[in-house]
């Protein structure tokens, strides 16, 4: 029966610095083998961005010609939240010793863990630097010098940290949802005040200079100019306003890839923006959302 290191986690996205780790533990001469074991949702999570189904044909994918790594679903396949003593129990069915791997940020709560007192017997913990975290030389430490985190990587997407295997797969994928978000935040915030008839309009394959424009209207000039104020106050900084056309009646935002109309019903329904957004491009209807 072979000594082996688990190394659990969301991976999403899988990264430069989860394959570094694996290498790190592929030169541990007592580790025979590295078992990745991606979780159906982390524990101390509430969700993950990416699915299950993706995030298992990510790590299959990078580690597919990686000696003595094998991608384990066990997780995944429950279907729920599983607790990391749960999964070691499981694997010593079919191993001697297990190695867990766990990120340097853990070790504060590490005994807050399910069963930690019991975990702690069943296992020899070993360390992954981050954030410059002492490490207690009890403890087994990677020899990593990648300090990669996924959540910064999912908000700020650096093409350089993520593997070639995958690479335009996962940038398409959280940039996609990153733009999800903006939307949704935009919807959210002239939905909660008051802005009516709110529609957005897909426009990436549209030959159109943004990606999204979005249409709502507003009850007045007063409560168009409020809207916008409402906007700079509750998107920026995240967001940047490039420019911003005012008329009272009809307000343009550009965001850049996003543009943003707000006007009075009457000007809406006088220049009809939805049916020429719809019909940009092939002269087909577009997606409004």
């Amino acid at each position: 029966m072979k000594t082996i290191a688990l190394f659990g986690g969301s991976f999403d996205p899988p990264h430069i610095g989860h394959v570094a780790i694996v290498e790190s533990l592929l030169s541990f001469k007592n580790i025979e083998q590295v078992v990745v074991m991606p979780t159906f949702l982390n524990p101390f999570k509430t969700k993950s961005y990416a699915t299950t189904h993706l995030r298992v044909k990510w790590l299959k994918d990078i580690f597919a010609s990686t000696e003595n790594v094998e991608v384990c679903t066990y997780e995944v396949d429950l279907n729920k939240k599983v607790s990391t003593i749960d999964s070691v129990k499981y694997l010593l069915k079919d191993y001697e010793k297990i190695h867990l791997v766990i990120g340097a940020d853990n070790l504060a709560t590490l005994h807050k863990w399910d069963r930690y007192d019991e975990l702690k017997e069943l296992v020899d913990f070993i360390v992954a630097p981050r954030d410059k975290i002492e490490i207690c030389s009890s403890y087994s430490k990677l020899c990593v010098d990648i300090d990669v985190s996924s959540t910064q990587l999912r908000e700020n997407i650096v093409i350089e940290k993520l593997l070639p295997e995958c690479r335009t797969e996962i940038e398409k994928y959280y940039k996609e949802i990153q733009m999800k978000e903006r939307l949704d935040k935009i919807i959210k915030v002239l939905d909660d005040n008051k802005a009516e008839s709110i529609e957005v309009f897909d426009l990436k394959d549209k030959n159109y200079f943004v990606d999204y424009a979005i249409i709502a209207s507003s009850l007045g000039t007063k409560h168009t100019t409020a809207l916008l104020n409402y906007l700079k106050t509750d998107i920026k900084p995240a967001e940047t306003f490039n420019n911003v056309d005012e008329s009272g009646d009809w307000i343009v935002i550009d965001l850049g890839d996003i543009l943003i109309h707000i006007m009075t019903p009457e000007y809406r329904a006088k220049y009809d923006m939805e049916n020429f957004l719809a019909q940009l491009g092939d002269g087909k209807e577009g997606d409004a959302l």
